[in-house]
């Protein structure tokens, strides 16, 4: 089946979003539409598992089997929904993991 073949990044952050890049069987990506992004309906029903609150937000044309997304950063993993609280603690792991707070 093609849904075990598809492979998840580890989630990588800036200071606004969280990000994960999901890379699918290229048989797989040759049926999806190549103009236009998913929408969650549509990648769901291809097999990509994830928790709410992903978007798929560009196509990488020199690789169209790899999907790009992204979510706001303190996104409620089960409800996908921004929880401010969780914002700042996210903003906060982000400063400290690249050494942006002040001494």
């Amino acid at each position: 089946m093609a849904a075990s073949r598809i492979e998840y990044s580890e989630k990588y952050a800036d200071d606004n979003n969280e990000y994960r890049h999901v890379i699918l069987p290229k048989d797989l990506a040759k049926t999806l539409p190549k103009s236009r992004l998913l929408n969650e309906q549509e990648w769901r029903s291809i097999g990509v598992q994830q928790s709410r609150g992903w978007v798929h937000y560009a196509i990488h044309r020199p690789e169209p089997h790899i999907l790009l997304f992204r979510r706001p950063l303190g996104t409620d993993p089960q409800s996908g929904r921004v929880d401010q609280e969780l914002v700042a603690q996210a903003r906060e792991e982000y400063k400290n993991q690249f050494g942006l707070t002040r001494k």
